[in-house]
């Protein structure tokens, strides 16, 4: 079947978000998507899922396909697709039209609907967009899968670790005392890429990958600069951490205080209080200095670790899987787009 070249302007329409001001949504059961992805939860929807949202202003380019009822704000266009054209062919093929470069305004990023609109690709009859979306779909769907399954293993280790706090009696140490508290390395924006043999930790979580690590081992982390100052996460693998958050290493006698234990207590500690500075909040390690939390028993803390490492070993192996999910899916998405691979 013959492929032919069109405009978006051609196989949908982009529709305008409407304003929600942040202080008036009301949490709810439907997603809020700004040009960031989602933004929170409101009572009401104005779009029947599923959908696609593309980032206007701010994060300009950005695609997402949303299954549930959704309020896209006014920082977002929405895709309504004309006949002959499937929504989800179109999802992935918003991916390969590069989007993210057609900034169109100076203060403040924006993607001109008139410059996105003369953007001309490739498209197949309906049949064969239908046969695209569902290979490269495919692949979503195992990796949404996987997050599910992520999602109720945290929530369970999270579970066992009330129940550990609840049940056991504990002695109160200063922070110090438990972990070695350590900045992370500087590690050039230049030298962090998309793919490599070790993720790299910022200030929220996972950036990218670099070819070296600084740490071999899981550890928890608290992000020191930023306005995330404060905030808890992990590395799960041997990993670069850059200074833009602590590592938290167990001392000799807190070996028990695996990763996972000590990601939930520092979020429990609530170190977001402790930021300073007013251009840029910051975390600094002579601020933690005196804080105190409180542990089980070394005894209890093996009989926790006996049931909630499997846990993290199961997240560790799922998280592996979606990689290499997205990373299948990454290498077939050009190709289905542009042909190149029959269907």
């Amino acid at each position: 079947m013959k492929w032919e070249r069109k405009k978006v302007s051609e196989v949908c329409e982009l529709a305008y978000g409407k304003s929600l001001i942040a202080d008036s949504r009301i949490p709810g059961d439907y997603p809020v998507y700004g040009s960031a992805g989602e933004v929170g939860t409101h009572t009401n929807y104005l779009i029947e899922g599923p959908g696609i949202i593309i980032g206007r202003k701010g994060s300009v380019g950005t695609v997402y396909y949303e299954k549930r009822n959704f309020f896209p704000i006014d920082t977002t266009y929405y895709v309504i697709p004309k006949e002959g054209n499937d929504l989800r062919f179109l999802y992935y093929k918003f991916q390969t039209l590069g989007l993210n470069k057609l900034n169109s305004d100076a203060a403040v990023p924006g993607l001109n609907r008139n410059v996105a609109y003369e953007q001309s690709s490739f498209y197949p009859p309906l049949p064969i967009q239908r046969k695209i979306a569902s290979i490269l779909s495919a692949y979503d769907d195992l990796i949404e899968n996987n997050l599910k399954r992520i999602k109720l293993l945290e929530e369970k280790a999270l579970m066992e670790y009330r129940i550990l706090y609840s049940s056991s009696k504990l002695t109160e140490f200063p922070i110090e005392d438990v972990w070695e508290i350590k900045y992370g390395k500087n590690l050039p924006q230049t030298k962090i890429t998309e793919k490599g043999k070790y993720p790299v930790y910022g200030a929220a979580g996972r950036i990218g990958f670099y070819e070296e690590f600084n740490y071999e081992f899981p550890v928890a982390l608290v992000t020191s600069r930023g306005n995330g100052s404060g905030l808890a996460h992990r590395t799960n693998q041997a990993a670069f951490v850059t200074n833009n958050s602590f590592a938290f290493v167990p001392k000799l006698d807190f070996s028990e205080v695996h990763f996972h234990l000590a990601e939930m207590i520092l979020r429990d500690l609530e170190l977001t209080q402790l930021r300073s500075g007013t251009a840029q909040p910051q975390l600094t390690i002579a601020g933690l200095i005196g804080v105190k939390l409180k542990l089980p028993n070394k005894e209890a803390l093996i009989e926790f670790n006996k049931i909630v490492d499997p846990l993290f070993n199961l997240i560790h192996t799922l998280e592996k899987q979606n990689a290499k999910l997205r990373e299948a899916r990454d290498i077939l998405l050009p190709k289905l787009m542009n042909g190149e691979i029959e269907v």
